[in-house]
């Protein structure tokens, strides 16, 4: 079982950016995909962010033009960059493998950390 850790979250300003950071326990080399979540008060969790061994990145349409998404398989970790952050961006952040190997559409996994907290307001 994978165990992932976000981290990097805090309190910014609006319009400030944030880069959040996954570490996993164990190699991500051969998973092909990862994935961004977060789910706000009140609200259902939402994917905000994916990308495959192949580096092929997927955005929600609420984030696309100031969200990018990274992996580093050496340090097994991946990354969300996220710019011009607005108070609705407000959320618990979280990693999870999407699939773990070709033809693989049973994710996400139960593999949720306890995220990272992502608070947006002046």
């Amino acid at each position: 079982q994978v165990q992932l850790v976000e981290s990097g979250g805090g309190l910014v300003q609006p319009g400030g950016l944030l880069r959040l950071s996954c570490a996993a326990s164990g190699s991500i080399f051969s998973i092909i995909a990862m994935g961004w979540y977060r789910q706000a008060p009140g609200k259902q969790r939402e994917l905000v962010a994916r990308i495959t061994s192949g580096y092929i990145t997927y955005y929600a349409d609420s984030v696309k033009g100031q969200s990018a998404t990274s992996r580093d398989n050496a340090r097994n970790m991946m990354f969300l960059q996220m710019n011009s952050l607005k108070p609705e961006d407000t959320a618990v952040y979280y990693c999870n493998v999407d699939g773990l190997y070709y033809s693989d559409y049973r994710g996400p996994y139960d593999y949720w950390g306890q995220g990272t907290q992502v608070t947006v307001s002046s």
